[in-house]
């Protein structure tokens, strides 16, 4: 080889390094770049969230914002660039209308009688006729043309549910009844909105001037459509069900079984567009409503794209907007753009609010919660910004128009933290405004204690819980006997009207017989021992559905302390517990859901059978202490037993050892460090500290520390105890330490009664431990005096 040669190749090579390296450092920029953008909208996030205004302005002020920066736009006018970008934002879409299909149910149009359902449809219907009629006059496209109108008042109709439900969520009104009516409406009217445009794009040829399609395309293109749900709806269970049986919960997924999932997948929705050039995102969107939504692959797909589109393609897709839509190119001089994006907006709200308004109304529900109904509807959010921009890239509209759209957008979003600060404001005007609980208990008022039962049964139980609950004398305890009496047709046809159309007497000879049993079954017990318990007679009689509103309507109106259900289930002869009624398991768990005091639920297993004594022991009792309001409230409780002479109460309280190096400890010390985690421990510390001071100390008390370091020990520590006490008193929950108590909610069979509570009254524990699981009333909430499962429809 001569030298020649040689120098030529050498500096080829150097030119080959030196492009490699220019490469490198230009992706190298653009990363830090995008980083930045991200950082920005953290930032900014920050700052506008307080203001109650959500994630979405941040991401799209930053986006457009920095996309029209004259610097930026130098870098980005290459095609390679731009054309990277859209490659990334359609791939994005489509990952995004896949999720969006996996998470709605199709099995939901086999509930449009439900209220929602119709109150979505009717919002639907309203806003399309509205937007056909009127949207012409705006002259949005370039050239006029019915097809685009009638697609662009199927955008106008829809509804963004992932945002709604984002915002609904971030906004701390999900768990209410009212959040929960609109994120299912939100569904519906996505999910039909969509539904639409796939089928106007079989229709109508959008890459084409929105021309009909001839019979022939029409008819291959909805044959493999129909192909592709088939086999999506039927066969992908198949897989997938295979795919979750080799990997199950716990154990590391198995990259090849992965990668199988990913590609069948990517298979399912690829086969419509590469056989008949349907659109991806539709395709994907399509895939992903027939698929199976349970099982791991499915919920790990949601997860990771999801993490994928809030930590980084969000930014991406508003800064991918502004590089396609300049706002140099928006007409902001002239009064035509400003009229398109009000009418625009006008037409979409009013549409929802007059459709969701009437049918609310009619369907019962109050005008103010149709109106917020409608209006949450209204929001609209990335999908339909992403059709707006790909309306200009495909000549349809001019690009001020095009940001007209975004913005018109934009305005659907900016007025929900105000509808749903009305809402919590209406909310907290019917809220209670002091918290009903025994921890908070004035000590010099009686305790008022509605005590319901169901039959006869409960009399024993009901009536030794009186006593022992009594605490001192004065000011002693007034206890609202209610009995919780279904409504059936039978009992109805007895009923008699006073004077007062609203006071009704029950006239049954079974219910007259069942009441005057109880009455005289209390006031035998109450005789021998009833000094400092006075008791009033009130009756419950409602239908299942709605027994749980008489009964929180009863405490709320006679400043109740603390509901004793019994529990739905009942001992047999040989000491197990039977099926119990399920309607009155339902009714519990609606009490506790909406009680506006504290709740307990009584698992009677012999303390009604039990003749307690002044004199002598007669009942060991025993309060388990973990920590949270809920345990403070029942710690609280055993403060009120451990006055009755009869009872020996033990207080054995779990604290956590977390000790050593190993990887749990530090994830405990971990926990353990969190800010609210130290200020829940130092209410319990406080709590527990009086309660010593005041019966433990003095040895009326007796008190047991049981060192733990996880839920596997909390479970030992707690069979350990079986046969040695009669009475159990445990907290429902409500602990922010949850490392004693985590994993038991795996193998809950009764939620109701917390980790602890159903252990202690599982069919295999002592058939002669009775337990009494407390719930504490939660007043300071995350909504400054409302429960998140507030309700006001």
């Amino acid at each position: 080889m001569d030298i020649g040669n040689l120098k030529n190749m050498t500096n080829a090579a150097l030119c080959t390094n030196g492009s490699m390296t220019f490469r490198l450092a230009t992706v190298a920029v653009y990363m830090l770049g995008f980083f930045f953008i991200v950082f920005l909208c953290n930032f900014l996030h920050i700052i506008l969230r307080r203001l109650s205004l959500p994630r979405i302005f941040s991401e799209c002020i930053v986006g457009l914002f920095l996309s029209n920066l004259p610097m930026i736009r130098k870098h980005t006018k290459g095609e390679g660039i731009r054309n990277t970008i859209e490659y990334v934002v359609e791939v994005a879409m489509v990952l995004h209308m896949f999720v969006v299909g996996l998470e709605v149910d199709p099995n939901i149009f086999l509930e449009i009688h439900l209220p929602e359902a119709k109150v979505a449809y009717s919002a639907i219907l309203t806003t399309f006729v509205m937007a056909s009629f009127l949207t012409p006059f705006l002259d949005i496209p370039e050239t006029a043309s019915v097809p685009f109108n009638l697609c662009l008042s199927v955008i106008i109709s829809g509804t963004a549910s992932p945002l709604l439900t984002r915002l609904i969520t971030d906004l701390k009104i999900g768990k209410s009844d009212i959040g929960r009516f609109v994120v299912s409406a939100g569904v519906h009217t996505d999910l039909v909105a969509t539904l639409l445009i796939c089928i106007g794009f079989i229709v109508f040829d959008p890459l084409d001037g929105f021309y009909y399609r001839n019979v022939r395309t029409i008819v291959s293109m909805v044959s493999i459509v129909a192909v592709e749900v088939v086999v999506a709806a039927k066969v992908t269970p198949l897989i997938m069900n295979w795919v979750n049986r080799e990997n199950p919960e716990g154990k590391p997924m198995k990259c090849s079984h992965l990668v199988l999932a990913v590609a069948y997948v990517v298979m399912i929705c690829s086969f419509s567009p590469l056989c008949v050039k349907y659109n991806k995102i539709l395709s994907s969107f399509l895939a992903g409503v027939f698929m199976p939504r349970d099982g791991r692959i499915a919920k790990m797909m949601i997860i990771q794209v999801n993490y994928f589109f809030n930590a980084i393609f969000y930014p991406l897709f508003f800064f991918w907007a502004g590089t396609e839509a300049q706002f140099s190119q928006f007409q902001a001089r002239k009064l035509q753009t400003w009229a398109r994006i009000a009418f625009i907006f006008l037409i979409a709200t009013v549409g929802k609010v007059i459709g969701a308004g009437l049918s609310g109304v009619m369907l019962g529900l109050h005008w103010q919660d149709s109106v917020a109904t409608g209006l949450l509807l209204n929001i609209k959010g990335h999908f339909h910004v992403y059709l707006a921009i790909m309306a200009t890239n495909m000549n349809y509209t001019s690009i001020s128009t095009s940001l007209a759209l975004v913005f018109a957008t934009l305005l659907t979003v900016i007025y929900t933290p105000l509808v749903v600060s009305s809402i919590i404001k209406r909310a907290r005007r019917h809220a209670p405004t002091q918290r009903m609980a025994l921890q908070w208990l004035n000590p010099s008022s009686e305790l008022r204690v509605l005590m319901c039962v169901r039959g006869t049964q409960h009399v024993g139980g009901a009536a030794n819980l009186m006593v022992i609950s009594r605490g001192p004398l004065d000011p002693g305890i007034l206890v609202h006997l209610t009995d919780m009496v279904e409504l059936t047709d039978r009992i109805a046809a007895t009923l008699a009207h006073n004077q007062s159309m609203d006071a009704v007497t029950v006239t049954d000879p079974t219910v007259v017989e069942m009441r005057e049993q109880i009455t005289t079954g209390v006031n035998a017990y109450l005789d021998e021992d009833g000094e400092g318990i006075t008791t009033h007679r009130m009756l419950a009689l409602s239908t299942l559905g709605n027994m749980h509103q008489d009964v929180c309507i009863l405490a709320e109106d006679l400043s109740i302390s603390l509901i004793v259900l019994p529990f739905h289930k009942q001992q047999e002869p040989n000491g197990r517990l039977d099926l119990g009624h399920t309607g009155f398991r339902h009714v519990n768990r609606k009490i506790l859901r909406h009680a506006p005091c504290s709740v307990g639920i009584l698992v009677d297993r012999g303390l009604g059978a039990r003749a307690l004594s002044r004199a002598a022991t007669s009942l060991y009792a025993a309060v388990i202490f973990i920590g949270g309001k809920d345990d403070r409230e029942a710690l609280a409780f055993a403060g009120r037993v451990a006055c009755h002479p009869g009872v020996k109460l033990t207080v054995i309280r779990f604290l956590l050892e977390a000790a050593g190096d190993s990887v749990s400890s530090l994830v405990t010390m971990a926990r353990a460090n969190t800010a609210e985690h130290q200020e829940e421990m130092k209410v319990d510390d406080e709590c527990f500290a009086d309660f010593y001071d005041r019966h433990v100390a003095g040895g009326h008390v007796a008190y047991m520390e049981k060192y733990l370091s996880n839920s596997g020990q909390a479970f030992s520590t707690l069979r350990s105890l079986e046969a040695q006490y009669g009475l159990f008193i445990v907290g429902r929950g409500g602990r922010v330490n949850s490392l004693l108590t985590v994993g038991m909610n795996d193998w809950e069979e009764c939620p109701e009664l917390g980790p602890i509570g159903d252990i202690l009254s599982a069919s295999d524990f002592s058939s002669t431990a009775s337990v009494l699981v407390i719930q504490q009333h939660s007043l300071k909430g995350e909504l400054d005096g409302l429960q998140e499962e507030f309700s006001i429809m």
